[in-house]
């Protein structure tokens, strides 16, 4: 067990826990046939747990301990009461066995305000990192986005921005080991003239720190063209990334929605699914938000992982797996490693 990734749950947060927390994992572990790679930390009630357990054949002693947490982190607290209320809670248990009992990860479906408040002071920022940022994983037409900040931060500076840059290509390459992370800043022209003038400043370190290496950068990326893959890493203040996040998200339901109404509206329509039924079913999966289930709190010094409150079983598994790929990874370090170039540049303007 001593090299295996450890995973601590957090299994009272979100709705339906801890079934469908379980139901993930338990999908997880049969998914995943090395045994000994990975091991999960559960926080939550241990009686609910064990009863919970019973459906879950893929589970069993040797891929998992319960620490038995009584308090629950309830929705409905705001952060600071969460905070008031909640050490001892499986949210805080589950983000301080990055210290106490060396797990590598901690997964949460839970409050994320809370949650992104208590993992600031358990774990504490990275050196020289002054807002830790939300990262999320959109769909594009050749792979995937990482997408930050997502709402952890309204206002950001030029070296905000900086740092999500590259905290983000250290994310996506710990991901996508074999693709270039290439990043774009989120303006609302292509042109260099056009932004604010915390844009525009913020181009110019990007373009400078392309020379590093540890990216490619692109330049300015409109909302219109997120979708088509030619940048990987998008980065804007969390203000406009949650509202781009929402939006995206409204429209993906907005086209699932209407292409099932408009297949069942006549026998015609409804024939034509049999002989479309394989295109319809990837397109589906394309925009299944479960895929991208997870968000990551960028610049702390253990990595936390937010999955949907209101995702089913199959969405928490791919948090897991998500969990399981950034363990594997080693990001912390890629993450320093990026980031002392940050200082570097500065240092020499």
């Amino acid at each position: 067990m001593s090299d295996s990734v450890k995973i601590a749950v957090d299994l009272m947060g979100g709705e339906n826990s801890p079934e469908k927390n379980l139901e993930g994992i338990n999908l997880f572990v049969k998914k995943n046939t090395n045994k000994n790679d990975y091991y999960f930390y559960l926080y939550g009630d241990k009686n609910l747990i064990e009863n919970k357990l019973k459906q879950f054949k893929y589970l069993n002693e040797n891929n998992y301990k319960i620490f038995d947490t009584k308090i629950i982190v309830s929705d409905e607290l705001s952060a600071m009461s969460a905070i008031k209320k909640g050490k001892g809670s499986s949210m805080w248990n589950s983000i301080q066995s990055q210290i106490d009992s060396d797990a590598d990860i901690t997964l949460s479906a839970g409050n994320t305000g809370a949650l992104l408040v208590m993992s600031k002071m358990i774990l504490k920022t990275l050196d020289n990192v002054d807002k830790p940022a939300l990262a999320g994983l959109w769909p594009n037409e050749k792979n995937t986005n990482v997408v930050l900040d997502l709402g952890a931060n309204i206002d950001c500076s030029e070296k905000n921005l900086v740092d999500f840059s590259e905290m983000g290509a250290a994310l996506f390459k710990s991901l996508f080991p074999e693709d270039k992370p290439k990043v774009s800043l989120l303006n609302i022209g292509l042109e260099e003239v056009k932004g604010t003038e915390l844009l525009k400043n913020t181009h110019a370190k990007l373009k400078q720190l392309d020379k590093l290496g540890d990216f490619e950068f692109k330049g300015y990326i409109e909302g219109n063209q997120i979708m088509k893959g030619d940048s990987n890493v998008i980065v804007t203040d969390g203000f406009t990334g949650n509202i781009a996040l929402k939006t995206a998200e409204g429209t993906a339901n907005f086209l699932t929605k209407t292409l099932k109404e408009i297949l069942k509206e006549n026998i015609f329509s409804r024939i034509s699914i049999l002989f479309s039924y394989f295109s319809l079913n990837k397109f589906k999966k394309k925009l299944d938000p479960r895929k991208y289930n997870g968000a990551i709190f960028l610049g702390l010094t253990g990595p936390v992982v937010k999955s949907h409150g209101g995702t089913d079983g199959l969405g928490f598994y791919y948090s897991v797996e998500l969990c399981y790929k950034i363990a594997k990874s080693n990001l912390i370090n890629k993450i320093k490693e990026n980031l002392s170039h940050t200082k570097k540049l500065n240092e020499e303007n």
